[in-house]
């Protein structure tokens, strides 16, 4: 059930992506669909009743390899968040710089004034 929110958020972030004309809703729709990776991968690393899969001598585990949840996707969420604000703050100033250019947001705009 909790996968259709991510389904859901992606699916809006595309639809604002192919169908609205302002580079800032584009931007916003781009972050979202990266968010909507993002908590998909979280939730596939999910396990219900999971424990930290850190080994200990002083509390031994027996079935830790069953119960641990899985830290790579974790790290690898980690790592997605941190290039995903990278890439639309670049985003952001090269919306900026256009708009100092065009004068504008618009992108069929933008087309217009190439010429």
């Amino acid at each position: 059930m909790i996968y259709a929110l991510c389904i859901v958020l992606f699916l809006l972030g595309l639809y604002g992506v192919l169908v609205k004309k302002n580079l800032i809703k584009i931007i916003i729709s781009l972050a979202m669909m990266n968010n909507a990776i993002n908590l998909f991968f979280i939730l596939l690393a999910y396990r219900k009743n999971g424990v930290v899969p850190i080994l200990s001598f002083l509390q031994p585990n027996a079935n830790l390899y069953e119960t641990a949840v899985d830290p790579l996707p974790q790290a690898l969420v980690l790592t997605s968040v941190v290039i995903g604000l990278g890439v639309t703050a670049l985003m952001v100033a090269l919306a900026i710089r256009l708009y100092y250019v065009y004068g504008t947001f618009d992108i069929t705009k933008m087309r217009k004034l190439r010429g």
